[in-house]
């Protein structure tokens, strides 16, 4: 069976450090945390009292204040990257054939923030069930891909995928799949997360799953470093516009990257923590590599998973170690969690976004707030530490793992 290519033809990313691409991509470049104190509710009681928030973000600057009231705050964070992915690609909405557009959006928890706040007004209400009539609507994880349609008219496949933090990585591959079978001329993909909430905050404390380094957020999230305490939650989007290659060509599109492949694997081991061996992880890089044709040798950057946590670094780099071999030390890894906190099943998106425009730009950005080598991680890797590094990237691979031990990876390579 012959194949379609596919190719990236927009990007649209809403982060802690950035709201736009560009000015996510200069932060990136720049070593900038989005870590501060969190402003969304008290945090006395709490053992974590900060996050990585987006800043100087309203809804209604983007959104009629009645459809914003309509949807909780990860659907509104997947319009606003949407729109921006959807316009720097350029379509045409007039001409496309929005029969074969399709919307394929990965969330890991979805309205969190919305069931929330329903149970707590219920809980301390009469027991009279007065629920608002958007409760389900705006906290459903299908309902930003579905609201992302609706908008633009887009007829094609149109669902949300859920593996916690490999969702949106998830959602891409099937973007991929539909295309390269001929189902799909365009696919609008990507994911989003709004996590930072009472109940995103209380549960992942009570993981011991977060960072609790209060008195110095910026630095908490800090992949690779001795003395990580865990990961800091962020929230955003991030949203790819993936197209047949063919297609793209003939509207005379601007081609960021080609996506060559992905892989998905389970680690089998356990419900939150990493196989120690990173089983699952070897299994889906090396998935990923033949699924897209690809030798070990000819990978030149990876967007690793990179939480900041005890185990997971360790195992992952591990992984690396294992699938890439002597190669491994030529590449330049990083962990752009870093600097964003941790989006959740938005992960995927934006850290193949950076993926891309390293390729793109020339540059990987950097792992910040590296102090202290762990001796358990091969002093031979290039982490690309602190600061920014000038490379040329032909091949750049992302990876993202998810609770319940999903895998998935991603592989872009830079067009001539």
């Amino acid at each position: 069976m012959n194949l379609k290519r596919v190719v990236v033809t927009g990007l649209g990313a809403l982060t802690p450090i950035g709201n736009t691409k560009d000015e996510y991509w200069d932060a990136l470049v720049n070593g900038k945390s989005g870590a501060a104190p969190i402003t969304y509710f008290d945090t006395e009681k709490f053992k974590t009292k900060f996050a990585c928030e987006l800043k100087n973000f309203n809804a209604t600057d983007f959104l009629n204040r009645k459809d914003a009231r309509k949807m909780d705050r990860f659907t509104q964070y997947a319009m606003v990257a949407s729109d921006e992915a959807i316009i720097d690609a350029n379509l045409d909405l007039d001409t496309v054939n929005k029969l074969r557009v399709g919307v394929i959006w990965g969330a890991g928890i979805g309205g969190l923030e919305t069931f929330q706040n329903e149970v707590l007004n219920f809980s301390q209400g009469d027991g009279t069930p007065r629920f608002n009539p958007f409760f389900i609507p705006k906290m459903i994880a299908d309902i930003a891909p579905g609201n992302i349609s609706i908008k633009h008219g887009f007829m094609g496949p149109n669902y949300t995928t859920v593996s916690a933090c490999a969702s949106s990585a998830n959602a891409m591959i099937d973007a991929l799949n539909y295309i390269r079978l001929g189902h799909c001329d365009v696919i609008v993909t990507g994911g989003s997360e709004a996590a930072v909430t009472i109940a995103g905050i209380g549960g992942f404390n009570a993981m011991h799953a977060l960072s609790t380094r209060n008195e110095s957020p910026e630095t908490a999230s800090r992949p690779f470093d001795a003395t990580r305490d865990g990961f800091v939650l962020g929230e955003g989007a991030g949203a790819i516009v993936l197209e047949e290659y063919e297609h793209a060509k003939a509207r005379g599109a601007r081609i960021y990257a080609e996506v060559l492949g992905g892989g998905m694997s389970s680690d089998a081991h356990h419900m939150t923590a990493p196989h120690p061996e990173g089983i699952g992880v070897i299994a889906v890089m090396r998935h990923c590599l033949e699924n897209a044709g690809v030798s070990p040798e000819e990978v030149d950057h990876i967007n690793t998973h990179g939480t900041s946590t005890p185990l997971g670094d360790v195992a992952e780099l591990k992984a690396i170690t294992e699938v890439f071999g002597e190669h491994a030390k030529n590449i330049n890894i990083n962990s752009t969690k870093s600097m964003t906190g941790h989006l959740l099943g938005a992960a995927g998106a934006i850290e193949s976004i950076s993926a891309i425009l390293a390729m793109e730009h020339g540059i990987i950005p950097p792992t910040i707030n590296h102090n202290t080598s762990d001796d358990n991680i091969d002093s031979n890797l290039n982490l690309t530490l602190n600061k920014a590094q000038k490379r040329t990237v032909n091949i750049a691979m992302s990876n993202t793992f998810g609770f319940g031990g999903h895998n998935a990876c991603v592989l872009f390579k830079k067009l001539d």
